[in-house]
């Protein structure tokens, strides 16, 4: 039986149900938003219709129209009581929101049975559009990047090599074959990714110190490097305003983050260095020199892949369960993550061999009463436990 992601029965019965609002599926690139979409479309009895914009011309806004007018006409012609248009890759379409808002509120006019799936890789451009013409109109079913769970029951990954690979599906193939995997990585997500999602999302100046950022926040996942440094290793460097953008628009993009250090106070947070952090641990090896036998028996490098492991379970499923992902320090006491929830923050530190033992979790506990503080690894929870779990167990 073909692997299926937890949304699809979320995807399935929200379909099914009597026509109500334009459903939404979000997610970066490679999660499997299509595939998924193939199954519910295999298995729904509703007739429909399926659009793809890949490779439709950007400013061709009436495609949007045409591609609508189809599926009501054929929905006539056939005399369904009902009928469902799904459009794949919809961000793709310049000014898609506008053209989407006037054919959706034709429909709602006009009583017309037309239910309405979109799908989107660009977070950026899907929430923009979202928020300014199709507000209340909308539900959105967020896809991350693929679980340690997920990754054993549909290719049956150890835990070091999800640990070392990370969760595309799409190149799981690949893993016996490091420098074909390492390829495939880079030119049909990465690149992908920054030179043509981004590019198509915002006005970026200086493309190659965006690819560099990423390629240096990336190795530097579960580390932290101030963005004056990060200046320093980077040329035509621009200013600390134009690194920090570009960052929040990776982060937009899932690909890294710059986490900020967890505070009382919005001050302190934001004047502190990032920690940067991979949305999946894949995007950190694919630019490493090292190979998975040479990486694994070094305890030190070792523990650097482990420890951002765990900070990609924990970032990649921030936005669907509403927390948001910190690291904290002070001088030589620190905790590897907190996430801060409206009810309160939990801590997690990682024990992985690669530092020596500190009391930060001691000194976080009494200065801040986390809900809950777990030791991951040596002495605490399994690795494989807790990156088999959902995170909304932890809080």
């Amino acid at each position: 039986m073909e692997f299926q992601r937890k949304q699809f029965d979320t995807v399935l019965s929200r379909i099914e149900e009597p026509r109500g609002k334009i459903q939404v599926i979000i997610g970066p690139r490679q999660v499997g938003k299509s595939t998924l979409m193939d199954q519910v479309l295999a298995k729904t009895t509703i007739p429909y219709t399926l659009a793809k914009a890949d490779n439709t011309d950007p400013q061709d806004i009436h495609w949007i129209k045409r591609v609508w007018e189809s599926a009501r006409g054929t929905m006539i012609a056939k005399n369904q009581p009902e009928h469902l248009l799904v459009i794949d890759e919809i961000q793709k379409i310049q000014r898609w929101s506008e053209a989407v808002e006037e054919e959706w509120d034709w429909d709602c006019s006009n009583k017309v049975p037309l239910k309405v799936v979109l799908l989107g890789s660009s977070r950026l451009m899907i929430q923009s559009g979202l928020s300014e013409s199709l507000a209340r109109r909308f539900e959105l079913i967020r896809m991350g990047h693929w679980s340690l769970a997920e990754m054993q029951a549909a290719f049956s990954l150890t835990l070091d090599q999800y640990i070392y690979f990370g969760g595309y599906p799409g190149a799981a193939q690949f893993i016996h074959d490091e420098t074909r995997w390492k390829r495939y990585i880079k030119d049909s997500i990465i690149t992908s990714a920054i030179e043509q999602d981004i590019k198509l999302t915002a006005n970026i100046y200086k493309p190659v110190l965006m690819k560099r950022l990423f390629q240096l926040s990336s190795a530097y996942s579960s580390q932290e490097l101030s963005l004056n440094k990060m200046l320093g290793k980077l040329q035509d460097a621009g200013n600390v305003t134009t690194l920090a953008n570009y960052l929040g628009i990776l982060e937009q993009c899932q690909l890294v983050s710059g986490l900020q250090k967890y505070a009382n106070d919005e001050a302190r947070k934001y004047n502190s260095s990032p920690k940067y952090q991979v949305f999946n641990n894949a995007l950190m090896t694919a630019n490493n020199r090292g190979k998975f036998e040479m990486i694994r028996s070094d305890s030190d490098k070792w523990g650097r892949w482990v420890e951002s492991a765990i900070g990609a379970h924990l970032l990649s499923a921030a936005e669907e369960e509403n927390y948001k992902v910190f690291y904290w320090r002070e001088r030589e006491d620190e905790v590897d993550y907190i996430i801060a929830t409206d009810e309160g923050c939990v801590a997690f530190e990682v024990k992985s061999g690669r530092r020596k033992m500190n009391n930060g979790m001691k000194v976080f506990t009494k200065a801040f009463k986390p809900l809950h503080a777990y030791i991951i690894g040596t002495g605490g929870v399994s690795l494989e436990d807790f990156l088999k779990t959902d995170v909304a167990n932890w809080l």
